[in-house]
């Protein structure tokens, strides 16, 4: 892949992750420091998702209406913006000043995400959409790969507030990378759009984008009380944050190897059947955390996890947004990636609810049966197709 522009809108895509990324571990461990109880753990996790959930139609019709790069330039700069709030919570001890910082942490995600996405299918080249969502989803890989090791490591030896002054440095260079391939393509952009069909936002409701958008829901629901209920269990058995960090990163370093191969795989037989082998590796890496929760062997569910995100997130994306005519792609982005919100803030509310009841290892219980239901949108996807054929 060789294109100046698509990389500009990759390296965009990692600066803009990891400075959203770098702060995940964080979140439970901070507020459970600062007085907060397992619901509230939740909730505060779950404030991003929401704002993130609200906003991102708002950004899907100005990245429809040819604004895709500066929307992403705004989301960029509210990033930066968050990681200023998260500096003024840690030294005034304030959880609700926290709070803040995740709901615009949320507004930046909602700008981002969808155009971010959006763009990359727009600039593909022909034939090769799953390949570019690949090495797209290559960045967030190694953001993933790098992030969570790196605040978790800042906020053990160096403090929470390191890791929050590097959120607002990455956030400003992922701006940077966007304004310069805004110039990169604006002109191809300009004139792609003169040679796409139009569509109606009613072409949203179809088969693909719609049994996709649930199986991403499932996914992320059994994801985010994983994220953020995993690394609360280490912190009240007595391990650092560092611990968690090293397991996140497991997981995006097995997801960065498979991502690329993912997407050609879906370029070559489909995005159905690479996202299907892809949620059946994520659900047996749940069944295996059950049986494993602490380190070492934990992080033997973490190497599975990773391999089968690889394969899943960027074929979803390629059956949900794929075929989507480009005059609608931002809204599509938008709804797709606000299943996604909608799961992340799901699963701290209500397996946080859980977590107050029975303790935060039961929630680890659910995981499997979520993801089995994302298995399962997709077989409905298949028997709905076989019955019109």
């Amino acid at each position: 892949m060789e294109r100046k522009d698509l990389w500009l809108l990759h390296f965009s895509t990692f600066f803009f992750f990891l400075g959203y990324i770098v702060v995940a571990p964080l979140i439970s461990p901070l507020a459970i420091q600062l007085g907060a109880t397992p619901f509230v753990v939740g909730t505060v996790a779950s404030v991003s998702s929401i704002f993130a959930f609200v906003l991102k139609p708002i950004g899907g019709i100005l990245g429809d209406r040819g604004k895709s790069f500066e929307v992403m330039m705004f989301g960029t700069l509210f990033g930066a913006l968050a990681g200023v709030f998260y500096v003024l919570s840690f030294f005034m001890k304030s959880l609700v000043i926290f709070a803040v910082g995740r709901a615009v942490h949320g507004m930046a995600a909602a700008f981002f995400f969808p155009s971010s996405l959006s763009t990359a299918i727009d600039l593909a080249p022909k034939g090769r959409v799953g390949e570019t969502l690949g090495w797209r989803g290559t960045m967030f890989s190694i953001s993933q790969l790098i992030g969570p090791a790196l605040g978790g490591f800042m906020a053990d030896y160096l403090g929470f507030q390191s890791a929050f002054l590097f959120t607002i440095i990455i956030s400003l260079v992922g701006f940077l990378f966007v304004l310069k391939a805004y110039r990169e393509v604006r002109t191809k952009v300009e004139v792609r759009e003169q040679e796409e069909i139009k569509g109606s936002y009613r072409d949203l409701i179809t088969a693909p984008f719609i049994f996709a958008s649930f199986s991403l829901l499932f996914m992320v629901f059994a994801y985010s009380g994983m994220y953020t209920f995993l690394p609360a269990y280490y912190k009240i058995s007595g391990l650092g944050t560092s611990v968690f960090g090293i397991y996140a990163s497991i997981m995006g370093g097995f997801s960065l190897l498979t991502r690329v191969f993912g997407g050609r795989e879906a370029d070559k037989r489909g995005p159905v059947p690479v996202a299907s082998i892809g949620i059946i590796l994520i659900t047996s890496a749940y069944l295996a955390l059950l049986s494993y929760l602490l380190p070492p062997k934990a992080y033997l569910s973490a190497i599975v996890l990773g391999a089968g995100f690889g394969l899943t997130v960027p074929s979803l994306q390629m059956l949900a947004l794929a075929n989507l005519p480009k005059n609608i792609r931002g809204m599509g982005s938008s709804v797709y990636t606000m299943f996604f919100d909608l799961g992340y803030l799901s699963g701290p509310l209500i397996l946080g609810y859980v977590a107050e009841l029975e303790g935060y290892g039961r929630i680890f219980l659910f995981l499997p049966i979520l993801t089995f239901l994302s298995l399962l949108s997709l077989i409905i996807l298949k028997v709905v197709r076989r019955s019109k054929k």
